[in-house]
């Protein structure tokens, strides 16, 4: 299995990243995360097709008081990538994250997800909930097979017609309400100096399930059981415009029982699926402001 490995360069003086690389490995692959802070550990995680730079405008104020880490996903950011697409799979990312945890030994881990970051981050929080304090959840969502919306049967029907040819720099425009300078629409496609790096940006949109024994839906399916008795605070923070997920903020909060007085529902306004490129200051100030009260 071919692994290709992005030059550090393609990293130097990236706008509004100034983060040290950390590595790890597992399972033959070099895994990077930002590891800024000390204190409590805020796990971030990115999905398609971002990575650990999508955080930036949030790693600062969090780590003025916490533990913050933001992992890329083996194929994304300044990990190793497969360049075979067949190398991609749901339980490889699922297996790579618990490894990512328990080599690093976190513990009462106040969780951070959007997209696959939550398909993924959640699954894990409900085999490993000893190891998890909190939950934010961000424009994400558990699908088990059922029938998907149109907005992303459009989106997926995009993703299997670029595959490796994905416009990264276009995908993140799309999805943001605020004008992205042309230097960071580069930063998010320096990861990928050529096509054969995009195996996995290719494969993410086309691994969503769509039936119910897809690879990957009994495992969120099993995890919305165990988040349906989930006993630690949660926050929902969606936007008001992302075709996908608008709303899906009210399913987990019926799912996980969640209270009005005990976490008040906060849409993010003015932002479109990468919230955290529109508003990462404002949602940074939501996380803060949660983790004191609970």
């Amino acid at each position: 299995m071919i692994i290709l490995r992005t030059p550090d360069a393609r990293f130097a003086n990236l706008p509004g990243f100034p983060f040290a690389p950390h590595y790890v490995e597992i399972k033959g692959n070099r895994v990077h995360y930002v590891d800024e802070g000390t204190g409590a550990a805020i796990l971030c995680l990115h999905g398609e097709p971002s990575w650990s730079y999508l955080y930036r405008k949030m790693i600062p104020p969090l780590a003025h008081k916490h533990r913050v880490l933001a992992m890329d996903f083996i194929g994304f950011g300044r990990s190793d990538k497969y360049k075979d697409l067949e190398a991609y799979s749901f339980q490889m990312h699922q297996e790579t994250l618990v490894s990512f945890i328990e080599k690093l030994n976190l513990q009462d881990i106040t969780l951070v997800v959007q997209d696959w970051g939550g398909m993924l981050g959640l699954t894990v929080a409900s085999q490993l909930p000893q190891r998890f304090a909190r939950l934010v959840i961000m424009n994400t969502g558990l699908p088990g097979g059922e029938p998907m919306p149109e907005a992303f049967m459009r989106w997926r029907a995009f993703g299997e017609k670029f595959g490796v040819r994905m416009p990264i720099g276009r995908v993140i425009q799309g999805g943001t309400i605020s004008k992205v300078p042309d230097e960071v629409l580069a930063a998010y496609e320096a990861p990928f100096p050529d096509e054969t790096y995009k195996a996995g940006v290719a494969a993410w949109p086309l691994q969503v399930p769509l039936k119910p024994e897809d690879p990957g839906a009994a495992q969120m399916r099993q995890a919305r059981k165990v988040l349906a008795a989930w006993p630690k605070p949660a926050l929902t923070l969606f936007s008001d415009s992302d075709p996908i997920t608008a709303g899906g903020d009210l399913w987990f909060r019926r799912l996980m029982h969640i209270r009005q007085a005990d976490q008040p529902r906060i849409v993010i306004k003015g932002a479109g699926h990468f919230l955290q490129e529109d508003k990462g200051e404002e949602i940074a100030t939501h996380i803060l402001a949660f983790m004191e009260r609970a």
